[in-house]
Parts: C-alpha cells; sequence; structure tokens
C-alpha cells in the first residue's frame, strides 16, 4: 500500500510512542497491547495514497477528494468565477484517503491561503470560517472556468498541505496536495445552460475516480469539426 511522504513524520512518532505504550502494556498483559497497534495500523492506513487512474470524457470533472457529498449549493452570483456557480462540499472522515488531486486537467490561475477557524468540516458555516487553501484552474479547451478547488481544516485537521505551484499546468486527477486528520473540500464550478451535477447529498466519491459533474463543450466539438473539414477540404492550388 503505497504511503503519502506528508505523514512520514507522522507515522515515525505514532510507532515510537505507540510502540512504547503497546511494549509496557504487554509487560502487564499481552492483549492490552492491542488497542494500542490498532491504532498504529489506523494512523499508516491514513496516509495511505493508492494509484488511480480514471476514465473521462470532454466535458467531465472529477472529485478532488474521497468523502461524502454534504452539500449542492447553487450561487447566483460567484465574484470569484465570476457569474453564477455550483458549489459541491465533500466531508472527509478520519477513515478516508485524504489525498486531494485536480478535478480537470488545466493550468493554476492562483493560490491563496486564509487563516480562519476550525469548526467542525461538517457545519456549513466551516467552507466560509475556517482555514483553508484555494486553488483556482484554468480548464484546458473549452470547458468553461475557472474551477475552484478549496481545502478546508477542520476542528481535527489543523494543516492543509499544497504541492501546486502558480502556472502549473495539471492533468485530471493528478496529485497536488493532502489534509491532515478529518476535513473538508470543496468544488466550485461555473453553472452554465447544460451544466450537470451527477452527485448528490450523501454519496460516497473518490478523488481521481467519481465524475462529479458534466460541462457543455458543444461549441469547441462544433470548432473541431470546422477545422478538420477546412484542413482535409481545402482545394490545391499547385499546378
Amino acid at each position: 500500500m503505497p504511503i503519502a511522504r506528508e505523514g512520514f513524520r507522522e507515522i515515525a512518532l505514532a510507532t515510537v510512542v505507540l510502540g512504547l505504550f503497546a511494549w509496557g502494556a504487554a509487560w502487564v498483559y499481552w492483549p492490552l497491547a492491542i488497542p494500542f497497534a490498532l491504532v498504529w495500523v489506523w494512523v499508516l492506513s491514513f496516509f495511505r495514497d493508492p494509484t488511480r487512474r480514471g476514465t473521462f470524457e470532454r466535458g467531465e470533472l472529477c472529485s478532488p477528494a474521497d468523502g461524502t457529498v454534504t452539500e449542492i449549493t447553487p450561487l447566483d452570483d460567484y465574484e470569484p468565477l465570476g457569474g453564477p456557480a455550483i458549489r459541491i462540499g465533500m466531508f472527509l472522515s478520519l477513515f478516508n484517503v485524504h489525498v486531494n488531486r485536480s478535478p480537470c486537467s488545466g493550468a493554476v490561475r492562483s493560490l491563496s491561503y486564509r487563516a480562519g477557524e476550525y469548526l467542525d468540516a461538517r457545519h456549513p458555516e466551516s467552507g466560509k470560517r475556517n482555514e483553508s487553501n484555494t486553488l483556482v484552474i484554468d480548464p484546458d479547451g473549452a470547458m468553461p472556468g475557472p474551477i475552484e478547488v478549496r481545502q478546508v481544516a477542520g476542528f481535527v485537521a489543523r494543516r492543509n498541505i499544497c504541492h501546486a505551484l502558480e502556472n502549473q499546468h495539471l492533468t485530471i486527477g493528478e496529485r497536488f496536495g493532502l489534509i491532515k486528520f478529518g476535513s473538508r473540500t470543496e468544488l466550485v464550478i461555473p453553472q452554465r445552460n447544460g451544466t450537470e451535477i451527477l452527485v448528490k447529498l450523501g454519496d460516497q466519491v473518490r478523488a481521481g475516480l467519481t465524475v462529479m459533474a458534466r460541462q457543455p463543450v458543444a461549441v469547441s466539438n462544433d470548432l473541431d469539426r470546422l477545422e478538420n473539414r477546412s484542413s482535409q477540404g481545402s482545394p490545391s492550388m499547385a499546378g
């Protein structure tokens, strides 16, 4: 099982501390060491980093996180995206994979960090009031953009890690960061005629695999056809 490098420090600390407790407990009565061993296994599994290779059609956006869909909110005028948008919020429990992945292919326009509170990640105000890290991505092709992904710290999660850089190109499903110990991830996309949300409240989603939404890209397809006809059907001027 691949392990996220961001968790090496916590795993090493847990190994030492829990190992000492387990050793001491085993001296008294060996079954008392079992709970400490189980906690160590949980710490190890928390930082698992599974390989993900999803297949997506044009216009599809994948989930940026593993977890449960807890919010789908239309936004009449979302200033960062310049118009109507839809926000999809996902709660990451202590048992979910906590690696974040890009919901689309595109260039990172901006990164911004905001200090804040540490409300429970399931609280409806957590996205607005908690510490967060926000990526704005300009998607490739004719997909409406920009796309916003927000890592939100929760009551337990106190650290957002983001490795993406401004102007870096990310591919859909590519790993860009991680949130430690229970958190929330938000995906905000422009709302256009033909925008489809493919998940509902309570759905379990997986980063880099679950298709969250589909955006219209018909205009781009029409342009592609016109360009192909032009290049294939233009008469030769030779002779």
